[in-house]
């Protein structure tokens, strides 16, 4: 799917956000996603996708070493990726003969794999690589590690847990989970257990976490009708989950950290118990509700705070202090019925090259400018001076079409993204909702010249392998027969370039069997001829077509058939004068894919 270069950015500096330094690429990227990571300092692992020792798949392994080791972001070669054959000694030869591949190209980067087994194994692909990955089965650790101490160990896969973004009870029926981690899949972990496993272990280099977004397809662990990923750190939208403020709370550390789910909207709970959380990098954080305090704790980064908190509608706030001083302060409230909608972009700015474009936050408001946590209404969108590339919610159950003009909010949020015209102006989307206050937000684009590019070739087939005869008095038949290894009485040539002058007048028969593209097949096409040195008549599969003047362009007609076709041109030819055709004859699809 093509992505514009811009949003590679976007979702880059959402992971960068949480304290993310690194990324596993699962397949081939757009080199646009490498740039970005070279000039926004986040190291790559890339990765084979297929494990083969066949030389087409190989030749793939060293086309991905050669197009991306001057990428400075690059730090490691990954070989395999849950490859059944990791712990045999066909899977040793394997990753040896692609280790080779790759060291014969590149000897400056270490080579690991993304094993989920074998790693105990004598002449496997774990005696090959310079870095052992874990693909979960962390509590392999530790055995591994004393049997192979001086082998460096990474985390190349971990985590698998799920969250529905904006929820905070778990209903299964529904396919809803909480987004307090509170469930992972039997193979993983949760967010908090995954990376205890790997901090309280020096010898294991790092985690990369399965995933940083949501995405299309594997709604582990429902089927049907859920259509989304529950995995991501983020939604698909890249709207922060639960996972999100732990990961920066684990993470970050130059900065305070401090944030509270759920949010604060409950009607009908009244009275009743609510589990509030705190995501907090500081010593200690106390939580307020309705100005009482519930406490003060002693920050536990890796398992977050928590408080069971008797739901009241109003203010629930938290502080965070370090060293006897308050370093962070945050709130959510109770807010009122939604009044209006509002957008947010992401920049205030685009490029106006075409191409540039930005994801649009969308939301409702109460009559004081809160956000609305549990509004979900329908919005319909309208744009003018660019163009509305997509809409989205993160919602993993929604069928609702990525391509629209209407959006519901999910939780609260939902995202448009929209994309520069050329030159300058100002691009607007106006969102509208019955019973709310409509949004208006006008983008300024910038005066951008055009990304350097090569042209696209035109769809069109040269017809080549032309035979043509010396000259008859008479015109010939258009199937006249040619026998087998006939050379001389028929002669190569090619279109496009005229024949020395004949020996005598007459008539000289050109044919070519060719077999259009398989669209041509399908839709039909024009056969363009060009301009011919004499009267000519043109046959197609026998049957006449066209007739032609001397200098003419000439276009048949080309119906849709399966199979080789025959194209006979009877041209007539001077004594004195050279002859064929001015041009190359193409065809070219009647309507272009």
């Amino acid at each position: 799917m093509a992505l514009p270069d811009a949003l590679h950015v976007f979702r880059l500096q959402r992971l960068k956000s949480i304290g993310c330094n690194a990324i596993r690429l699962h397949h081939a990227v757009a080199p646009e996603l490498l740039q970005a990571c070279d000039r926004l300092g986040m190291l790559v692992m890339a990765e084979n996708r297929l494990f083969n020792p066949a030389p087409d798949y190989v030749a793939l392994l060293r086309n991905m070493v050669r197009r991306q080791r001057n990428h400075p972001s690059v730090f490691l070669w990954s070989l395999l990726n849950e490859e059944p054959l990791q712990g045999t000694a066909t899977g040793y030869a394997i990753t040896a003969r692609a280790a080779s591949a790759v060291r014969a190209l590149d000897d400056t980067r270490p080579i690991t794999a993304g094993m989920n087994d074998g790693m105990f194994a004598t002449g496997g692909a774990a005696d090959v690589v310079d870095v052992l990955g874990f693909n979960y089965r962390q509590y392999n650790y530790d055995r591994v590690h004393a049997a192979r101490p001086r082998t460096p160990m990474l985390s190349s896969e971990d985590t698998s847990a799920f969250q529905t973004r904006g929820a905070w009870f778990t209903d299964l029926d529904a396919h809803v989970v909480a987004e307090d981690d509170s469930l992972a899949a039997d193979w993983g972990n949760t967010h908090r257990r995954a990376w205890q496993l790997i901090a309280e272990r020096p010898f294991v280099a790092g985690s990369f976490v399965w995933t940083g977004f949501d995405y299309r397809g594997e709604p582990t662990p429902f089927e049907w009708p859920s259509v989304g990923a529950f995995f991501g750190i983020m939604d698909q939208c890249g709207f922060a989950k639960g996972a999100y403020w732990l990961r920066r709370a684990l993470w970050i550390d130059d900065a305070p950290v401090l944030h509270l789910l759920p949010h604060w909207n409950w009607p009908g709970r009244e009275g009743q118990p609510i589990k509030v959380m705190a995501f907090c990098n500081a010593e200690q954080v106390e939580l307020w509700l309705n100005g009482r305090s519930l406490g003060k704790q002693a920050v536990d980064r890796a398992q977050s705070n928590q408080w069971q908190v008797d739901y009241a509608p109003g203010v629930l706030e938290a502080v965070a202090w370090r060293g006897g001083h308050e370093v962070a302060r945050t709130r959510v409230e109770t807010t009122g019925a939604p009044v209006a909608l509002k957008l947010t972009p992401d920049r205030s700015e685009l490029h106006g090259d075409g191409r540039d474009a930005q994801p649009v936050t969308l939301e409702a408001v109460d009559a004081q400018g809160r956000h609305v946590p549990d509004c979900n209404a329908l919005l319909t969108l309208q744009i003018s001076g660019g163009r509305l590339l997509g809409i989205g919610n993160g919602d993993p159950n929604s069928h609702a079409a990525d391509q629209s003009t209407q959006v519901a909010l999910f939780n609260g949020l939902a995202q448009a993204i929209v994309q520069a015209g050329s030159g300058a102006g100002v691009l607007r989307l106006q969102a509208s909702s019955p019973g709310l206050r409509d949004a208006v937000l006008d983008i300024g684009c910038t005066s951008a010249p055009l990304p350097a590019s090569v042209p696209i070739a035109a769809p069109v087939m040269v017809v080549e392998s032309w035979r043509h005869t010396a000259a008859f008095a008479q015109p010939p038949a258009p199937d006249l027969p040619r026998r087998p290894n006939d050379n001389n009485s028929w002669s190569n040539t090619l279109p496009g370039t005229l024949e020395s002058a004949p020996e005598r007048a007459g008539y000289v028969l050109y044919r070519s069997q060719f077999t259009p593209w398989q669209g041509m097949q399908t839709r039909g096409g024009i056969l363009d001829l060009g301009r011919l040195s004499g009267p000519a008549q043109v046959f197609l599969d026998g049957r006449a077509v066209a007739q032609a003047a001397a200098g003419t362009p000439v276009t048949v007609a080309l119906a849709p058939a399966a199979g080789e076709r025959t194209l006979a041109v009877i041209l007539q030819v001077a004594a004195d004068q050279p002859f064929g055709f001015h041009d190359v004859v193409t065809v070219h699809y009647r309507n272009p894919p």
